[in-house]
């Protein structure tokens, strides 16, 4: 819990302005409480809450939070190694329950095995900060001003930038992917039929489509891919 607590304490600040965009689709604070606990992933309470506010069919909530959650599958993989044999599957069902990156960093450097009690306790103590964020937003969203919510409301887009913009540095072809990407979600919107679907639809096939064509572009290789 001692190591959850600095994780909480940015989570709060992150789940604040997720709330403000939580208020804006119309999710009371309790709602949002629930949901944040239960999701605790801001890329994908963002797409929910955006498709809850245009009314998506719920078949496009699930999906975006799928596709958007994909990742934390390999870091459950990898921390599956981490966990001592013999640990009963409910234990690393909970385990994976747990994961978010933050605390998947901090459970797999955890010297030999992972004690699941570790996981455990820096999940609850980080995952109700962000909860209560998230519902300490929305109160907030709906008594500030109009400009001050608009205000607090960017910070998020601001999160997005700083995750975006080192892996563009650091890689060319993921700067050629997310340009992509900007270009197509605009066309995509304006063209003949495909403009004619849900905002949520629209982002989850152009999400799938173009990480799997980056993906047999340019995978990434690893050390098991070469030839021995």
């Amino acid at each position: 819990m001692r190591l959850g607590l600095p994780i909480a304490l940015g989570y709060f600040a992150v789940a604040f302005s997720l709330g403000i965009i939580a208020a804006k689709a119309g999710l009371t604070a309790p709602e949002g409480f629930l949901s944040s606990f239960f999701i605790r992933a801001s890329a994908g309470e963002y797409g929910v809450y955006t498709l809850v506010a245009a009314q998506a069919a719920y078949v496009e909530v699930v999906a975006m939070c799928v596709v958007a959650n994909l990742r934390y599958m390999l870091m459950s993989a990898a921390l599956s190694q981490k966990i001592a044999p013999g640990t009963s599957l409910l234990r690393r069902l909970l385990m994976a329950c747990c994961v978010t990156d933050e605390i998947f960093a901090i459970s797999i450097a955890h010297p030999g095995y992972t004690p699941p009690a570790y996981t455990y306790s820096a999940a609850l103590v980080s995952t109700l900060f962000w909860a209560s964020g998230c519902a300490v937003g929305i109160t907030a969203g709906s008594l500030l001003p109009p400009d001050i919510v608009t205000a607090l409301s960017m910070s998020l887009y601001g999160m997005f930038l700083a995750i975006i913009i080192p892996p563009c540095r650091k890689d060319h072809h993921v700067l050629y992917v997310l340009a992509a990407s900007l270009v197509l979600s605009g066309l995509c919107a304006i063209v003949p039929v495909i403009g004619g679907w849900s905002s949520g639809m629209r982002t989850v096939v152009l999400t799938v489509v173009i990480s799997a064509v980056a993906a047999w572009l340019k995978p990434i290789h690893t050390e098991t891919d070469e030839p021995a």
